[in-house]
C-alpha cells in the first residue's frame, strides 16, 4: 500500500505565494490567456497591490 495519501504534497507545504502563483498560472493557462496579455495583466495588478501597500 502507498503512503502517497498520508505524505503532504510540495504543493501543500510550500509557501502561500508559491501557493496563489500556481493557482494563478492554472488560471491563466485552463483560460488559454496569452503570455503576452497575461504580463501585460501582471504590471497592472502589480501597480496596484504597490499603491496599496504603499497606503497602508
Amino acid at each position: 500500500m502507498s503512503n502517497e495519501n498520508t505524505q503532504p504534497s510540495g504543493l501543500e507545504q510550500a509557501p502561500a505565494e508559491v501557493k496563489l502563483a500556481v493557482d494563478l498560472i492554472y488560471l491563466l493557462e485552463t483560460n488559454e490567456i496569452s503570455p503576452e496579455i497575461a504580463l501585460k495583466a501582471i504590471d497592472i495588478v502589480r501597480g496596484d497591490l504597490l499603491s496599496k501597500v504603499e497606503r497602508a
